[in-house]
């Protein structure tokens, strides 16, 4: 057995595009050995700023050979009248790259046996340059010299070996070699490898660490030393810091941590604003004492050696404090103005061109917040909280603090509006309308909050769609599909039965002319398409997905997320496969003659009819879709034994024309149940 090594050298790549890059490779080269029948025992994904790698461990000598039995025309198309091979087969046994004496004569057909031989895995690993390296895909590109070819950056080297063999093939004017790269200024310019099994000693010799998951646990430990040393806290696994550290990882190849300080003056800025600052433009880890309280340090990573490290941590801390003295003039300079004085600026704030300003925006969110929460129920402080917050929750866009920083905004809000007297809940609510500000991040907790972001969200989904700026593609601008999200998963979050429809065809009638172009059917559709996607993430299987999520009649989100749970949750159940062929074998024969008449019991010549009338009729769908999906799917499952005992002795289709159009009403009635829990012939039964 034998290991191959194949390292693609770049440029610097962008920090959030390597470690997808370094997946995309591993992916597609899995799919490229299957395609060869190249077996290999383990494949080791490597990455750096500059370099994807992988090692094949293992590689087998050559691919597996292949026996395939290929049936070509019937006996009568594949002779002539004289008994010699007509055309049809001849262009068959051409095709197999045979001739007609290669054919073997059974089931009344001709057959030809397909042997592929193996093939030399150094001449399969040629291909993988055309195959693998050049077909990969990315969000960002560039083209260099006078290339047509696009990549995440120019290609500067490549390696390609097979133990101690170089492997040739090239990509434009890159020929792949045993000669690396190893630390910009740590290391020699070109760093042979001598075999593909020391790839890894080699580069760490060259102060590389290629492991990216290995540099990533070298990276935590320094700091969490750094901070124990010091009886600092250092939280690396909350969301935000997990980020930072993967950005960290992937910016550097060989890591070394350090400390800095700043002046504790600045410690009277909010939390937020110090931690942003450090986080988001120094790339930063803040530090807390044992109680919490943010502390006048930080932790960051040099990718080098400790080398004159203080001259690095010098000037760390000159542009660190650079940023904290604009913050800390922005904070005070907000507070010399009131939440009046920005909302007037507000008003002249453009919030499309198509649209309107954010002033006009607000006015509408607060209407369809208003009418949201009388559906909700909300008492009238809430009510009032509610109005209140819309009047103003866009105020601090106009704060020197978030035009400087405007990772705060709705962060900001709630801080100033606290200080200007506002209430809690309004504040809160003020920062939670942003949320989730990504597709897994945390919703709106409050009431309040969690009404004025569907609002907030349903507002721009409409008005854009009004505007015909739909998403289309990939290419999604303004951001639309993330806020179907959130309002996806602020309404399951809070469990809140919401029937959109009639709300926005309300707000559409209410709202004059920049809402009266838009397609609500499209706008539910958008919407149910991020309920699709959400179940997906969860991985629920795609024919219980497309099953959960199909006949919306109602337009409750959480109605139509939660039936699509539930089928998932019982596709393993013993008698689920009876209980979907059941109710599918009635909607089938339903759909072929619809039908709304009376069932007439006086009609029914068996018990069996009688029974499954009695059950069928005693369930209120409306009432039972109230109580959640699990109920629906209760109250279906009990109609499986009385259907399959109907099927065993009733005949739908007879010749008596009332009793058959009756039979058709009795399974209409049923099949009109059955779509409480979606289309349930989109589910495949296994």
């Amino acid at each position: 057995m034998s290991t191959f090594l194949l390292e693609i050298g770049l440029e610097e790549m962008p920090a959030h595009l390597v470690t997808s890059s370094e997946a995309q490779l591993i992916e597609r080269t899995k799919a490229f050995l299957a395609e060869h029948r190249l077996s290999v025992g383990e494949i080791k994904p490597f990455s750096t700023p500059r370099r994807l790698a992988f090692q094949l461990v293992d590689v087998a000598l050559e691919s597996e050979s292949l026996s395939e039995e290929k049936r070509g025309p019937a006996i009568n198309r594949a002779k002539d009248e004289q008994g010699g091979w007509s055309k049809a087969a001849q262009g068959f046994a051409r095709g197999q790259g045979a001739t007609p004496e290669d054919f073997e004569e059974r089931e009344g057909y001709v057959w030809l046996t397909k042997h592929t031989p193996g093939e030399a895995a150094a001449t399969i690993l040629a291909k993988i340059g055309d195959e693998v390296v050049s077909q990969m895909k990315f969000t960002t590109y560039m083209k260099w010299a006078n290339n047509s070819f696009l990549y995440v950056r120019p290609i500067r080297w490549l390696v390609a070996l097979l133990d101690e063999a170089i492997v040739d093939f090239s990509i434009l004017e890159v020929s792949t070699g045993r000669f690396t790269r190893g630390h910009r200024f740590l290391s020699h310019e070109h760093v042979e490898i001598s075999h593909a099994n020391r790839y890894v000693d080699t580069l760490k010799a060259a102060y590389v660490l290629v492991d990216a998951e290995g540099r990533k646990s070298e990276i935590r430990r320094q700091l969490e030393m750094i901070a124990t040393q010091n009886h600092w806290l250092l939280q690396l696994d909350v969301d935000a810091a997990q980020n930072l550290l993967e950005e960290v990882n992937n910016i550097v190849e060989w890591p070394t941590a350090f400390s800095g300080s700043f002046d504790q003056k600045y410690l009277e800025v909010p939390d937020a604003v110090l931690m942003t600052s450090m986080r988001e433009h120094q790339r930063f880890f803040y530090v807390t004492d044992q109680s919490g309280a943010l502390l006048p340090n930080f932790l960051s990573v040099r990718n080098g050696n400790a080398e004159n490290l203080s001259n690095v941590i010098a000037g760390n801390e000159k542009v660190l404090v650079a940023r904290l003295e604009d913050a800390e003039f922005f904070y005070h300079e907000d507070q010399q103005k009131t939440i009046a004085d920005s909302m007037a600026k507000v008003k002249k704030l453009v919030f499309h061109e198509k649209i309107g300003t954010v002033y006009e925006h607000m006015q509408r969110v607060g209407k369809l917040a208003a009418d949201l929460a009388a559906s909700l129920n909300f008492d009238d402080s809430k009510k009032a909280d509610l109005a209140r917050a819309s009047e103003i929750y866009k105020f601090d866009l106009m704060t020197g603090m978030v035009g400087e920083f405007d990772e705060l905004q709705g962060i900001m809000g709630e801080h100033y509006a606290k200080l200007f007297g506002e209430n809690a809940a309004v504040a809160v609510a003020i920062k939670e309308h942003y949320m989730p500000t990504s597709a897994h991040g945390d919703v709106a907790t409050t009431d309040v909050g969690a009404v004025l972001a569907i609002a907030d969200k349903l507002d721009a989904i409409i008005t854009f769609f009004s505007a015909n700026l739909m998403p289309t593609g990939s290419n999604d601008p303004y951001g639309l599909r993330r806020a179907a999200t959130g309002i996806v998963r602020t309404l399951e979050n809070k469990k809140w039965h919401v029937a959109l429809k009639p709300v926005l065809d309300v707000f559409v009638t209410n709202t004059g002319e920049v809402t009266q172009n838009a397609d609500l059917t499209a706008v539910l559709a958008f919407i149910f398409d991020r309920v699709r996607k959400i179940a997906l993430d969860r991985g629920i299987r795609q024919d219980i997905v497309s099953a959960g999520t199909a006949l919306v009649g109602s337009t409750d989100v959480v109605y139509i997320a939660d039936r699509t749970q539930v089928l998932a949750k019982h596709a393993d159940d013993v008698n689920f496969r009876e209980v979907i062929e059941s109710l599918t074998r009635v909607s089938r024969l339903a759909v072929k003659q619809i039908s709304h008449d009376l069932v007439d019991e006086n009609l029914f010549e068996n018990d069996a009819e009688s029974k499954l009338y009695a059950a069928s009729k005693a369930i209120d769908l409306q009432d039972v879709e109230g109580q959640g999906g699990e109920a629906v799917y209760q109250a279906l499952a009990a109609l499986q034994m009385p259907i399959a005992n109907y099927f065993d002795e009733t005949m739908v289709n007879v010749d008596n024309q009332t009793i058959k159009n009756n039979r058709y009403a009795q399974l209409n009635l049923i099949h009109r149940l059955a779509v409480g829990l979606g289309d349930l012939s989109n589910i495949v039964i296994k």
